[in-house]
């Protein structure tokens, strides 16, 4: 069976609008989807997210990853312990590093969390060779996420990227309901 997991950012959970559109948006396609809660997520760990995507998966060749904002970087994370090829990723409002206003405005607390996520290093380039199609979604007016990290994306993982128009970190605060983008070009058809 065609699978999905989703995983969500910091500070999310499952229950968010994006996760559960896109796992309705999935289940109409025939996916068996799974949301789950990853630890800590008002303090994410890069080994606790990692281990939670691990026991939540039973075929990633056959599973499409979701993630969301720092959920993004434990799928790639993830992915880069695999000695398989996965069908495709879809990272929505993905980071690498955060802006030095959002540092600045969030304070030191979150930079002690952020930090082993922004300099622990990631090899792209086995990530890269370990997926099929990938798509990273970005909006024009998130706080969090600089549309300049699109660039990075494109050019280290190869992969097709989108930007939304006032859909900010694609979360409830930022009132999402729904991806603009269409459903086919998220798939990959």
């Amino acid at each position: 069976m065609k699978e999905v997991i989703i995983i969500h950012g910091w500070g999310g959970s499952p229950d968010e609008p994006l996760h559960q559109y896109l796992k309705n948006v999935f289940e109409k396609e025939g996916y068996k989807v799974t949301i789950p809660t990853m630890p800590y997520p008002e303090t994410p760990i890069i080994e606790d997210w990692v281990s939670t995507i691990r026991e939540n998966t039973n075929n990633p060749e056959n599973t499409i990853f979701v993630g969301h904002s720092v959920g993004c970087q434990a799928v790639l994370r993830y992915i880069e312990t695999l000695d398989t090829i996965i069908s495709r990723i879809i990272l929505i409002a993905p980071w690498i590093e955060l802006d030095k206003q959002t540092i600045e405005d969030e304070g030191e607390e979150v930079i002690d969390i952020a930090r082993p996520w922004m300099e622990t290093p990631i090899d792209f380039e086995k990530i890269k060779s370990n997926i099929k199609s990938g798509i990273a979604i970005f909006s024009d007016d998130d706080v969090y996420v600089s549309i300049s990290q699109k660039k990075f994306f494109e050019e280290k993982l190869h992969i097709h990227t989108i930007i939304e128009h006032n859909q900010g970190h694609f979360d409830p605060s930022s009132g999402f309901t729904e991806l603009q983008t269409s459903f086919d070009i998220v798939l990959g058809k």
